[in-house]
């Protein structure tokens, strides 16, 4: 099968995709909702949270960042994959959601290493873990997430004929350099901090279970922070890194006029890890639950409020019922 017959099957299958834009705006209401509570419960419990609140700041920042640019990518695939915004736009919604990424990836690696050195070696970090040297982390973080996603701009996101196309990552004639500066970045973006995050599970899991004065609930809210961690990095990052490499490997063989049999199957799983790894901005917010007690029960008062006003704008009959009163509050209303 020669390249232009597999750069037809790639429009055909990215015209024909439905599934992402029905995802994108799960993923928008969801996100808005729990990033919302999330953020206003990081602001009920500021001087609690002390040290490790910057870091949630941020993480609410880059979901938010993220999500503001869910509605032109809606647009986008509503209208089976025309681009109407321009391609210097296309780039800046391209690179937030870098942002969003590494950013997201940055600072739940923040988190977990505070939380490692604050179990691990509480006394040799007691007054290190200071609001100053979080913000000057935070800052860093941003700044290297930044440099990591700046290379994306100078890469074409329309095709050579300059179709209405927003791609991803680049065209084919691109695609041999993209792929290595795209493995480059899933080395330092999210290989390295997976394999902090992993060796900081293990430690812990040992400490704690050796521990003798730490309590049994204190230690399954510990495991079940790491464990979040752990899945997040799993379910919505790792399969993202591999297929978006794997589809890019598949562009380089395009050029050779080689169409492998298993380009399609390829792009579907791309489609699908992309699916996922946008879901990272509505699952963050659920860290908030794991790390302080108050947190979680005001988190999930907040949601059940979302719920119950959702409810009452989906049936707004059933608000007006009356209620039969029973024969105790009969009496006690005479």
């Amino acid at each position: 099968m020669t390249t232009n017959n597999c750069t037809k099957l790639d429009e055909e299958l990215l015209t024909n995709n439905n599934v992402l834009p029905i995802f994108y705006i799960f993923t928008f209401v969801v996100g808005l909702i729990l990033n919302a509570c999330g953020m206003l419960c990081l602001v009920n419990n500021w001087k609690k949270l002390r040290i490790i609140n910057i870091f949630f700041l941020n993480l609410g920042l880059t979901n938010l960042l993220f999500l503001l640019t869910r509605p032109f990518m809606i647009v986008y695939y509503f209208k089976t994959a025309k681009w109407t915004f321009g391609e210097p736009f296309c780039k800046v919604t391209r690179f937030s959601f870098k942002l969003n990424l590494y950013g997201s990836i940055g600072f739940l690696t923040c988190i977990n290493v505070y939380r490692y050195l604050s179990i691990v070696h509480p006394m040799r970090v007691m007054g290190r873990l200071t609001t100053t040297r979080s913000v000057v982390m935070s800052v860093l973080v941003w700044t290297l997430v930044s440099a990591q996603s700046l290379p994306d701009l100078f890469f074409p996101k329309n095709s050579v004929n300059k179709t209405e196309k927003c791609f991803d990552t680049t065209d084919h004639y691109h695609a041999k350099e993209y792929l290595t500066y795209s493995l480059c970045l899933a080395f330092f973006g999210f290989c390295i901090p997976f394999a902090i995050i992993v060796g900081c599970y293990g430690h812990v899991t040992l400490v704690i279970r050796r521990s003798n004065t730490m309590a049994k609930n204190q230690k399954h809210q510990i495991l079940k922070l790491m464990t979040l961690l752990i899945l997040l990095f799993s379910l919505c990052y790792a399969p993202y890194h591999v297929f978006k490499n794997r589809r890019l490997y598949s562009k380089v063989l395009h050029d050779n006029e080689i169409c492998p049999t298993w380009d399609s199957g390829v792009f579907i799983a791309h489609q699908a890890s992309r699916s996922l790894v946008g879901l990272n901005s509505a699952l963050n917010p659920l860290v908030y639950l794991h790390v302080n007690e108050d947190m979680g029960v005001q988190f999930r008062q907040l949601l059940q409020k979302c719920k119950q006003m959702f409810c009452r704008w989906s049936n707004p009959e059933s608000s007006s019922v009356l209620v039969p009163q029973t024969e105790q509050e009969t009496d006690s209303a005479l």
